[in-house]
């Protein structure tokens, strides 16, 4: 099906992607406007709602703009993480089947990975169900690069979207599901972007999050500190909580592992 934007200059204008936008097997590039005039560019399937624009980054965000960064990140780190992060075997696999179990993805449903890195967590529910529709969004440009080629090998059929999250560019109860795999802790604004997922979701919806939460050993907490220098925050499972409730989710389940915690949230 083809995808409805709303416009990021005009709240009541809204832009129509045709669906040919997420077959990756077939290059697509263009030029997308609104019924307002508004333009945008849409090269090598990828959506661009962002163009030149810039912002103040932290170093952790500006470290997701370089090659090789999105080059290696899924296959040297991100497969890794969680074994390393929990101190035990974690596969990428026992991920997957939380990621599966939880949000539960549909034929004829949509679904947005918020701040998708190479789009792990979007390629997983697309090939889980090819019948439901998947927005993997982020703000840099060489992430989505990747995450288009690696959903290419995988023919996997995605929505590649950037813009910023604190701006979503959607109407109200858009999704049936939403997922976030780490990036709350890279986020200048969570709180913001909290808020615009809870306006994007059905009322049915279920959002999957998975966060680094604050480590109760002293040597790791003093690591973590020095991490909040570049830019990455950690908070208790308490307090992320007390964050999700207050932009208007519940928790409707929580398993937390190490310094990992996943959550599945639902809108109050």
């Amino acid at each position: 099906m083809s995808l409805e934007l709303r416009s990021p200059k005009y709240e009541r204008a809204s832009i129509t992607i045709p669906s040919e936008v997420s077959d990756l097997q077939k290059n697509f590039n263009g030029t997308i406007c609104s019924n307002k005039g508004d333009e945008y560019e849409i090269e090598g399937n990828i959506i661009d709602l962002l163009g030149d624009e810039s912002s103040d980054m932290t170093w952790a965000q500006s470290s997701n703009h370089w090659k090789l960064t999105a080059a290696v990140y899924e296959d040297i780190w991100r497969k890794r993480s969680l074994s390393i992060l929990t101190g035990e075997e974690f596969p990428i696999q026992k991920e997957k089947e939380l990621l599966i179990d939880w949000l539960n993805p549909k034929a004829n449903q949509l679904y947005m990975d918020i701040g998708c890195s190479t789009a792990l967590y979007g390629r997983l529910v697309k090939n889980e169900q090819p019948r439901c529709d998947v927005v993997s969004l982020d703000f840099s440009r060489q992430m989505l690069d990747e995450a288009r080629m690696k959903a290419e090998a995988e023919q996997a059929d995605l929505y590649l979207l950037r813009a910023d999250a604190r701006y979503l560019p959607f109407f109200g109860a858009t999704f049936d599901g939403l997922m976030m795999g780490g990036t709350l802790n890279e986020l200048t604004d969570p709180l913001k972007v909290l808020y615009e997922a809870r306006r994007v979701i059905k009322k049915d919806g279920v959002f999957f999050m998975m966060h680094l939460v604050k480590s109760p050993t002293w040597y790791i907490r003093l690591m973590q500190d020095s991490a909040g220098l570049g830019g990455l925050t950690f908070w208790t499972v308490e307090d992320s909580n007390l964050m999700f409730e207050r932009a208007g989710f519940s928790i409707a389940e929580q398993f937390t592992k190490g310094i990992v915690c996943f959550t599945k949230l639902m809108p109050a």
